[in-house]
């Protein structure tokens, strides 16, 4: 549940920060997105029961935006984000040796996601300072549609940001057959904006040859925030992406691939690779009620690990009660595996996305 300790303050900063801005010239609006959850989890290592596990309902987000147009060029944008940690953790360690442990505390901590001045010269140009969408994940998730069950494949194994401080420029042609984005970022992600050294790059490259049909390509390169005086880094991390979709009619079918150096080793004298896959998709039956599934695959780590796999998958049945609100019945199987550990997930249950 979130802390009503926690939840004033950050309620109390939002508006403090949002009072200046009401008062200036041009419009203020307010907003709100929550991801909610009530599932049963069944966790198993090694086929033996540990946590996260039994019946219970989570708010795994709850964004509050507060947007202040100037004029037609300029606005800026504070969201704050109430992120309720995981009680249970697995991945790699710098060795490459694959490790699970259990949070200390559950309590919501509050940060903020977005925080940005946004100059929009044209359809072609619009430029974004401070804390912004990177050019990637947040391109996916549009096109997916499902964020609120499931992050997409980048966001959940931990290769990428959504957000991060630094300069945004993204833009589209004058018949949107063409979309680009670029972002000069700090790398360490909106809850990370210590400084590095130097500042990393990511790229996109969107196409939209018929209408409905979208293709798209993307990179990243840098230190990850993690290039210090104190611990200077041995890699520069490394990733290609690519995207093809097609959503018309009522149909979404989609798939996003990535390969990626040094992601989980920047700052050890190991080296690694991974890559992986995600294949989505989702289908209106009418209006408010839809089908949709995913499966994903991705092999975190080639080199230290060859035989650690993560395998995903969900499917489930969506309907929307009013604008505002999403619901969704699913579920949802993951699996981190090789030879000598297998951590399983599975969960079942409704989740809901609210928005205002």
């Amino acid at each position: 549940m979130l802390s009503p300790k926690r939840s004033l303050l950050a309620l109390g900063i939002a508006a403090a920060l949002a009072a200046p801005l009401a008062q200036a010239d041009g419009d203020t609006t307010l907003s709100g997105l929550m991801f909610v959850d009530m599932t049963d989890v069944q966790t198993q290592k090694n086929g033996t029961d540990v946590d996260p596990d039994g019946f219970g309902l989570d708010v795994k987000r709850f964004y509050f935006g507060v947007n202040h147009t100037f004029d037609e060029t300029w606005s800026a944008t504070l969201i704050t984000d109430f992120d309720l940690p995981k009680l249970s953790v697995s991945g790699k360690d710098s060795t490459g040796a694959t490790v699970n442990s259990t949070g200390t505390s559950s309590e919501t901590q509050v940060f903020v996601k977005k925080a940005y001045l946004q100059g929009h010269f044209s359809d072609a140009a619009t430029l974004r300072v401070g804390a912004a969408d990177m050019p990637w994940i947040p391109f996916v998730e549009n096109i997916y549609g499902y964020r609120f069950v499931e992050k997409t494949l980048l966001d959940r194994l931990k290769f990428g940001n959504t957000v991060d401080w630094g300069v945004h420029g993204f833009g589209k042609s004058s018949g949107g057959g063409v979309n680009y984005a670029a972002s000069l970022a700090n790398g360490g992600g909106f809850k990370n904006p210590g400084r590095s050294k130097g500042m990393d790059v990511e790229a996109r490259l969107g196409f939209m040859p018929v209408d409905g049909l979208t293709l798209a390509v993307g990179g990243y390169s840098g230190k990850l925030g993690q290039d210090t005086d104190a611990v200077p880094a041995q890699h520069t991390a490394s990733r290609v992406d690519a995207m093809a979709a097609w959503k018309a009619s009522g149909l979404t079918v989609g798939g996003e691939y990535f390969s990626a150096d040094n992601y989980t080793t920047v700052a050890s004298a190991a080296s690694d690779k991974a890559d992986g896959w995600s294949l989505f998709g989702s289908y209106d039956l009418t209006p408010g009620y839809s089908l949709f599934a995913r499966y994903d695959r991705a092999k975190t780590s080639k080199d230290l690990d060859p035989s650690l796999a993560d395998t995903y998958y969900h499917a489930g049945f969506a309907w929307r009660s009013s604008p505002s609100l999403t619901w969704a019945l699913a579920y949802k199987s993951d699996k981190l595996a090789d030879n000598v550990t297998e951590l399983k997930t599975q969960e079942f249950g409704v989740w809901a996305q609210v928005k205002f």
